[in-house]
């Protein structure tokens, strides 16, 4: 059976604002403390999710939230990896880790890892490094962004400052050491409450859609709007009706269908995972 919902308050009439069905809840023992997740572009049907702690290495998923594979991370160094994402590289597609995570906002400096996207289970490839720092104070993040141009956003929480875009400089290269640029003005407000802090965020196949998300919404947006700096959102859809014990990830497998992972509430429960279908008038 699906569950539907109606949108809760954004900042565009209700007529305007997309409607969201989700199929149920299922439970992932390999991800109790699911943190991300994103859909392949090498192979339809499966996603990459990880943990937020532990060794560190990828779970392959398929659309029923059945494992499929693990994928061992071989000298990557991970201290706080909080976001993945799939994007393009030379030569085909990548997988792009966040270890952007910063609880305390002291880090000197964030580290992304990018690999060539694996067949389903082993290990990865030798991984690309990029690190940068922030143009202002450090930041806790726990949002990455890769269009499909291959650009590389980050987004922070919104718990040790406000919500805000940064984005890395065009043409960076791997093993060099950059400093973000901050795109537009952080979202109103100032530091986020806990219930609107961005725990995680994708960007449509198309390029035309991101969804963020906090541990009890999805937040849509247009890409060129957001992207932009524009934080001027589509709408937004309540997750408490699917009983995450604590949500985290989000990621667009198609333009209108949106997949989450979660925690499981304590280290020893299972994760969590499920599909939600969104029509956008």
């Amino acid at each position: 059976a699906l569950m539907s919902w109606s949108p809760v308050a954004a900042q565009q009439p209700a007529s305007a604002a997309p409607r969201c069905s989700a199929g149920p809840l299922v439970r992932v023992p390999d991800l109790p403390e699911g943190s991300g997740v994103a859909a392949s572009r090498r192979t339809p049907g499966r996603f990459w999710a990880h943990n937020d702690s532990g060794q560190g290495g990828l779970v392959a998923v398929n659309e029923r939230g059945s494992v499929t594979g693990h994928v061992q991370l071989p000298g990557i160094a991970i201290d706080d990896w909080e976001a993945i994402a799939v994007g393009p590289c030379t030569g085909g597609s990548c997988v792009y880790i966040g270890d952007i995570g910063d609880n305390e906002a002291g880090r000197p400096q964030i580290t992304i890892y990018r690999f060539r996207e694996p067949d389903g289970a082993g290990r990865a490839a030798a991984a690309e490094v990029f690190h940068a720092t922030y143009p202002d104070d450090a930041q806790d993040a726990e949002t990455l962004l890769v269009t499909p141009k291959g650009d590389i956003l980050v987004i922070t929480k919104g718990e040790t400052g406000p919500v805000a875009l940064y984005r890395f400089p065009a043409g960076v290269k791997p093993g060099s050491t950059v400093q973000l640029e901050r795109v537009g003005k952080p979202r109103d407000g100032g530091k986020a409450s806990p219930d609107d802090r961005i725990t995680d965020g994708a960007i449509s196949p198309s390029g035309a859609r991101v969804v963020l998300r906090t541990q009890g919404a999805l937040i849509f947006y247009s890409a060129s709007d957001l992207l932009a700096g524009n934080w001027r959102e589509q709408g937004r859809f309540a997750l408490t009706a699917l009983g995450e014990p604590q949500g985290e990830g989000d990621t667009f497998a198609h333009d209108s269908t949106v997949y989450v992972v979660g925690e499981g509430g304590g280290k020893s429960q299972a994760g969590t995972f499920a599909r939600l279908t969104c029509t956008f008038r």
